[in-house]
């Protein structure tokens, strides 16, 4: 191949990737976060498939919740930029749900199930926030997806750690969103409520939403996911769950402190 082929072949690979960034439900680049001194992403590069799963995997302190956080401008990023849909996340945060860390909320705040799903309502709701039948009738539905509708009027700081969980998730739903983006949505739940929030997910991604989510038990991304982001600061590997989660570059995202007990081999590609 001479020299001028290379050159063809970098140029189409660099518009075949820019393609994908603007057609991508989320997708970016250069994205770089500091706390003081020290980065906790790097020039970070992720586009997201539409339609798709994918989760974000890697050790603690890896800059996983804090790519979230800056994708959505829930932090301020020093340098990089963030398309939805090849837009500007600006113009397009209705299309965006978001499912934060549930450590993060204030479960004492007096308000009952059904509010805070129709929270997730508010552009719908208009400045006046004037809740109306079909409001609350989607509101309802939301809930019914989370097998919660019978926990409608009790107050958020009386459930449980999954029924928490679970109304946030029916708050996103209740939005309506094309994308949905969750941090850590398994953590510290029960194994009933983990398998009904993946399978409300797997309906999402079913019927064309996309997901994306902050994942911490590798032995389950196999199954859960379509597409794995490998990040320590830096992303180590992205892409299919096939071609990606695989040993050499999970021991590469983990620093080589990866334990087998961590994984079951046979989930994870060789």
């Amino acid at each position: 191949m001479n020299v001028q082929n290379i050159h063809l072949v970098t140029d189409e690979a660099v518009a075949q990737a820019e393609e994908a960034r603007t057609a991508s439900p989320l997708a970016v680049r250069n994205l770089t976060v500091s706390y003081g001194q020290t980065p906790a992403i790097f020039s970070v590069d992720m586009t997201v498939r539409a339609g798709a799963m994918t989760a974000i995997v890697g050790p603690n302190g890896a800059g996983k919740s804090t790519l979230l956080k800056a994708a959505l401008d829930v932090i301020k990023p020093l340098a990089g930029t963030v398309t939805v849909f090849g837009e500007p996340l600006a113009v397009m945060r209705d299309r965006i749900a978001y499912v934060p860390q549930r450590a993060s909320v204030d479960w004492d705040f007096p308000t009952r199930v059904i509010d805070v799903v129709l929270m997730g309502m508010y552009r719908q709701l208009g400045l006046l926030g004037r809740v109306r039948g079909k409001h609350r009738a989607a509101a309802m539905d939301a809930l019914d997806r989370v097998g919660m509708t019978d926990f409608a009027t009790r107050q958020i700081g009386q459930l449980s750690g999954g029924q928490q969980q679970r109304v946030f998730l029916a708050r996103a739903l209740a939005q309506d969103a094309d994308v949905y983006v969750l941090d850590e949505p398994f953590a510290g739940i029960d194994a009933a409520t983990e398998r009904a929030i993946i399978a409300v997910l797997k309906d999402l991604r079913d019927t064309g939403r996309t997901v994306v989510a902050v994942h911490h038990d590798l032995a389950t991304v196999p199954n859960y996911f379509d597409d794995v982001v490998l990040l320590n600061t830096q992303v180590i590997a992205a892409g299919p769950v096939d071609d990606v989660f695989t040993e050499d570059n999970l021991q590469a995202a983990y620093g080589g402190r990866l334990t087998t007990a961590r994984v079951d081999p046979e989930s994870v590609a060789g």
